[in-house]
C-alpha cells in the first residue's frame, strides 16, 4: 500500500450549469434534425465537475462560483452538498443558472452547446475560501481568472478549457497547466511553461515541461460511455496528486484511474472511490 499523501484544501473557482444530456443513435450533423432515445438532467459545468470530484475523492474543496435564484440553482445546491462540496461562496445573480444542452452518441462522443447566463456574472474574488490550493477553468470570465491567481498563496492548477489565452503573468504563475492535444495546439505559448499535462484520450498523457516532453504515461484501457465531465474529474485528480507532492508518474497515473473510470459512467460527475484507494492500484 502507498504511503496516503495529505490531500490540499480546495479551492474551485469556475462554472455551475445544469446539463441536460439527450442520448442519440447519432451526433447530429449541420442542418440535421435527429430523435433523442433518453433525457437526463446532471449538475454540470467545469467548476461544478471538479469541486464535486475533487470532494468525492476526499479533499476539503470549497466552490467559488455564481448561479441564479431559480429551481436549477436550488437543485445545483443540493447537489453539490451531497457531493460534499462547501457552497458557502456561490454567489447568486439576476441572471438564471448556466445550462448545457447536450447530444451523447453511443460511442460517448457529444456535442455541447452552453449558455453561460449566471456564470458571466461572477466577478473577481479577492480570498479562496480557505483554499491552500486553487484550480481553475476558463468557462467565467477572465477578470474572475485573473483575480483567483492573484489571490492564490498556494499551489495554482489552471484547465485552460476552453481554449482561451492567458495573460503571461498569468501562465507564469500556475503550477500546473492541464488542457488536451486539442487545447494544446490551439495554444502555443503554453511551450514556455513550466509544467503543462497534455491529455490524449486513449493515447494517454504526457507531462511537458518548457516545451518538451518529460514522462508520458499510458491511458487506462475502458469502455467509453460518456466523456462529458471525465476531463474535469481527471483535472481535480491531478491537480490533488502535483499539490499533494505526489511523483509526477503516480499523480498522473492515478489520474488516467480517475479520468477512465469517469468515461465509462453517464454521468458527468460520477461517484469515485476515496483518492487513497486509486492510489493502491497506480
Amino acid at each position: 500500500m502507498t504511503a496516503s499523501p495529505r490531500l490540499p484544501r480546495l479551492a474551485v473557482v469556475g462554472s455551475v450549469n445544469i446539463d441536460i444530456t439527450h442520448h442519440v443513435d447519432a451526433l447530429p450533423t449541420p442542418g440535421e434534425t435527429v430523435l433523442a432515445n433518453t433525457r437526463e438532467l446532471h449538475l454540470g459545468g467545469k467548476g461544478a465537475n471538479q469541486a464535486a470530484a475533487a470532494a468525492r475523492l476526499g479533499a476539503q474543496t470549497t466552490l467559488l462560483a455564481a448561479v441564479g435564484d431559480d429551481e436549477h440553482a436550488r437543485f445545483a445546491r443540493t447537489q453539490l452538498e451531497r457531493a460534499g462540496v462547501n457552497i458557502d461562496h456561490l454567489c447568486t445573480t439576476a441572471r438564471p443558472t448556466g445550462t448545457a444542452a447536450i447530444a451523447v452518441d453511443p460511442e460517448g462522443e457529444n456535442l455541447i452547446i452552453v449558455d453561460p447566463s449566471a456564470n458571466a456574472e461572477l466577478g473577481p474574488v479577492a480570498s479562496l475560501g480557505g483554499g491552500d490550493t486553487l484550480l481553475l477553468q476558463l468557462e467565467v470570465p477572465l477578470e474572475a481568472v485573473t483575480a483567483a491567481v492573484e489571490a492564490a498563496t498556494g499551489f495554482v492548477a489552471l484547465n485552460l478549457a476552453p481554449a482561451r489565452h492567458l495573460p503571461a503573468a498569468t501562465l507564469e504563475r500556475a503550477d500546473l497547466i492541464i488542457v488536451n492535444e486539442h487545447e494544446w495546439r490551439a495554444l502555443p505559448e503554453l511551450a514556455g511553461c513550466r509544467r503543462v499535462v497534455v491529455t490524449s484520450g486513449s493515447e494517454g498523457i504526457d507531462l511537458i515541461e518548457h516545451g518538451a516532453v518529460a514522462l508520458h504515461v499510458d491511458a487506462v484501457p475502458t469502455e467509453v460511455v460518456n466523456t462529458v465531465g471525465a476531463g474535469d474529474a481527471f483535472s481535480a485528480a491531478v491537480t490533488l496528486g502535483f499539490a499533494a507532492g505526489l511523483d509526477p508518474r503516480t499523480a498522473l497515473s492515478v489520474a488516467a484511474a480517475v479520468g477512465a473510470e469517469a468515461v465509462a459512467d453517464p454521468a458527468s460527475q460520477p461517484h469515485f472511490a476515496r483518492y487513497q484507494d486509486y492510489l493502491d492500484r497506480a
